[in-house]
């Protein structure tokens, strides 16, 4: 079990699958001797629901923004980066294979039809959110499985094929992967999503409707970036990365619900963040 107060540096050395987890986060590397939740407040990101992500366990302080940003990253990592490459790896094995069988192609087709279906899962996934998956994704592993039974019983090659090797380890790793993901949607992110649909549907009270208050770094951020200053004068003004300021800035900008830097002026003038005299002409 991880909490907020773990140094993020060891965490990583200590479970080196949590580097997932931390790049679908958006949170960057060179975390020094930095906590977890020092980490994800620089980053803008909430510290609960990383942890509960991390940590597989749910959590009724889940912030939902954060587990699309999660999400997206996710689907991203599976159809843009992990399945490609594994594709790529196949192709050449087959060109190094001394036959002249079929079979190697109608490998590569069979992963083709389980990349499409993956697709369509996670498009599904991604158009409604508050459904259960589960039996796709039963079928989308047990199709993984079948791929790789076919290539370790099947495949036509009598002499060794170091390349088909390493497309098959990748394809036990991605195996691996798309379950541990399946088990977080399931267990963490779509209850998460059913809880905040409950909450969506309930009369609004109007009066007790309040806007996310500013952290201290926001506000600070928020001074800075009302005077004129650009995200890397920002950057350096308070130490931090540019990566962050972009991140602070955005989180502002979703709180206030206030887009433009003029907006963002009157709200820090009004709320006595800034004086009048302060801002730079």
């Amino acid at each position: 079990m991880y909490h907020a107060s773990d140094k993020m540096g060891k965490l990583i050395a200590a479970e080196p699958q949590t580097l997932q987890i931390i790049s679908r986060f958006d949170l960057p590397l060179g975390v020094g001797e930095k906590t977890v939740d020092e980490v994800c407040r620089e980053n803008g990101i909430h510290t609960a629901t990383f942890l509960s992500v991390l940590n597989r366990q749910p959590n009724p302080d889940i912030h939902i923004p954060t587990l699309q940003v999660y999400l997206k990253n996710a689907h991203t990592y599976f159809l843009d980066f992990a399945l490609p490459r594994i594709r790529q790896n196949l192709i050449e094995a087959v060109s190094h294979t001394h036959s002249d069988h079929q079979i190697p192609m109608l490998i590569i087709q069979f992963f083709d039809q389980y990349v499409e279906e993956v697709r369509v899962h996670i498009q599904h996934e991604n158009e409604s959110i508050y459904s259960s998956h589960a039996a796709d994704d039963i079928h989308i592993a047990n199709k993984l499985t079948e791929l790789k039974n076919l290539i370790i019983k099947y495949y036509p090659d009598s002499t060794p094929n170091t390349l088909l090797y390493s497309a098959l380890h990748e394809i036990f790793e991605i195996e691996q992967e798309l379950a541990l993901h399946c088990a977080i949607e399931d267990e963490i992110l779509l209850p998460a999503m059913k809880k905040a649909k409950q909450k969506e549907t309930k009369p609004i009270d109007e009066t007790s409707v309040e806007s996310e208050e500013l952290s201290e770094r926001e506000k600070e951020v928020l001074i800075q970036l009302v005077n004129g200053l650009s995200n890397k004068e920002i950057a350096d003004v308070l130490c931090i990365s540019t990566h962050t300021v972009i991140s602070h800035r955005k989180n502002i900008s979703r709180k206030l619900n206030i887009h433009s830097t003029a907006g963002l002026t009157i709200y820090a003038i009004v709320n006595h963040i800034v004086d009048v005299p302060q801002i730079n002409q």
